[in-house]
């Protein structure tokens, strides 16, 4: 029997341990997303709109961004203990950044003649953010969010080196008795959730563009 038949059996073997790990791993997902979103994209229109707390904000996450997941995880471990908290806090520190600099490369890069020509049609500000500035910058942002999506799937496996779950528990256990089928019970289904995320959100991407710029 081939390494990926006997990842299959265990899987048919082990149902419930399986959809338990996949809800964990996505709980992982979202709601560091979910902080990251309500964070990073206010920060990063913020960004845009000052020099100043551009160079203090993404200075500030592109140094966080250096550490290793595992290390912030560590870091979070004698204060919040071995629970979904500290590994939710290390993914939620992983996802801001990309979130936050595509925001402020987005609305930096929209054409200021633009800006001034809504205001010389009457638009107040809010009108100029929300119906010229927000559809121009989405295609920018929906990548940085890819980017953050992608990112947080993978790296979730790790909150199963402090027992929070995920599919990266049958990682771990899959290391510990050196069988590479377990492994790939873990490992598989991770990278399928990675692959639908991005060709889900890089077809959101294409589909925001304006016709203009679209390929093909």
């Amino acid at each position: 029997m081939n390494i990926f038949a006997q990842a299959l059996d265990y899987a048919a073997s082990n149902p419930d341990r399986l959809m338990t790990a996949l809800g964990q791993h996505l709980r992982l997902v979202v709601v560091p997303l979910t902080i990251g979103l309500g964070l990073g994209l206010p920060l990063g229109l913020l960004s845009s709109r000052s020099r100043t707390a551009s160079t203090v904000l993404i200075n500030t996450f592109n140094g966080l961004r250096v550490i290793p997941s595992l290390a912030i995880l560590f870091v979070a471990i004698p204060y919040f203990g071995l629970t979904f908290q500290s590994a939710a806090i290390a993914l939620t520190l992983l996802v801001i950044p990309p979130i936050l600099i595509s925001t402020d490369v987005a609305f930096r890069s929209i054409n200021p003649a633009i800006r001034e020509a809504a205001k010389g049609m009457g638009m107040a500000p809010l009108q100029v953010l929300q119906q010229v500035e927000i559809p121009l910058a989405l295609p920018v942002i929906v990548a940085g969010i890819k980017t953050a999506t992608t990112e947080a799937i993978a790296s979730a496996t790790l909150a199963a080196f402090i027992g929070a779950g995920g599919l990266g528990s049958f990682i771990v256990l899959g290391f510990s008795l050196y069988d590479n089928a377990i492994l790939l019970v873990g490992a598989i289904p991770v990278a399928v959730l990675a692959l639908i995320a991005e060709v889900g959100l890089s077809t959101l991407e294409r589909s925001l563009q304006p016709p203009i710029f679209r390929k093909g």
